[in-house]
């Protein structure tokens, strides 16, 4: 079918996604005459409509919805055909594609990267660090070969293998009345203010969520964009942080702080490695399976060396 050239598909996605053709030429910088007319000779060649065509935007016919599923799938294998074919023209035998969220990136995922590169020197690893959603949706759509992140999120149908385990803890000033304790539940943190962390919107939804339960608000004072950050506002004695345990360890350390593990389940997080269920490179399947072997070395709850 000559009308269903990659151009062509990866037009089609564009106003699949922006659901407007103006809007789809503008993100693919082309006349929008120019992605109507690939469209209409697509659907002349098919056969059958595959958009409804409205005054506010379009809208996906069943054929429309198949044809786009498809497309994903092509381009998907023609980028990865591509990206591993210029790693052979470059000397690298492979090229596998991660998107990890913020924790699995801050804790453990490069290092354990660092182990794979040290053994496959020839496969090129390209690490991107994303919110969890896009870890999940960059996975499902083809742009990353491997996702990781805490396995709270919806999947949406990936394979998923456990990885790594971590637990949320609270972080206090050594002045703080919590900072007596041993562990405590995040229900008796309620009462103080808290620090938000942007970015780990799963977290922070959980916390809204078992707050709400409390019938207590959770109450945040400031907003900070990293681990680090959230510390030195907690030593500088203006709001307690909720954190990964693993994460913060050094960094409290070095500001006198004390942690204090959480003892609410949610608080014990997974890890998992998503993938798609099938079509995975052979550098990708010893990627997996290095990270796998990584994760299984380092006993739950013990920081990543």
């Amino acid at each position: 079918m000559r009308s269903f050239d990659p151009v062509s598909l990866r037009l089609f996605i564009a106003v699949c996604e922006e659901r407007n053709i103006a809007a789809a030429a503008r993100r693919e910088a082309i006349v929008p005459s120019a992605v109507s007319k690939r469209i209409s000779q697509m659907e002349d060649e098919a056969g059958v409509a595959l958009l409804e065509r409205g005054r506010r935007g379009v809208a996906l016919t069943p054929a429309g919805e198949t044809l786009c599923r498809y497309a994903r799938d092509m381009l998907h294998l023609l980028d990865r055909m591509r990206a591993e074919l210029g790693a052979f023209a470059e000397g690298v035998q492979g090229h596998v594609r991660v998107f990890g969220s913020k924790s699995a990136v801050a804790q453990f995922l490069p290092q354990d990267i660092g182990v794979f590169a040290q053994r496959y020197r020839e496969v090129r690893v390209s690490l991107e660090e994303r919110e969890i959603w896009e870890v999940v949706r960059g996975v499902e759509e083809g742009r990353a070969d491997i996702g990781v992140c805490w396995d709270a999120v919806d999947l949406r149908g990936l394979d998923a293998l456990p990885y790594h385990r971590d637990r949320l803890a609270v972080i206090v000033h050594p002045d703080h009345p919590l900072a007596g304790l041993d562990q405590l539940a995040f229900e008796d943190t309620l009462d103080y203010e808290h620090v938000d962390i942007v970015g780990r919107s799963i977290m922070t939804t959980t916390q809204r969520n078992a707050a709400a339960t409390a019938g207590k608000p959770l109450r945040h004072r400031i907003q900070v964009s990293t681990v680090d950050a959230a510390c030195r506002i907690v030593a500088a004695q203006l709001a307690l942080a909720i954190v990964p345990r693993e994460e913060a360890g050094a960094i409290q350390e070095a500001l006198g702080l004390r942690i204090v593990p959480l003892r609410n389940g949610w608080a014990k997080r997974q890890f998992v490695i998503a993938t798609r269920s099938a079509g995975l490179s052979l550098p990708a399947q010893l990627l997996v399976q290095s990270l796998r072997d990584s994760a299984l070395a380092v006993p739950d709850g013990a920081p990543v060396p």
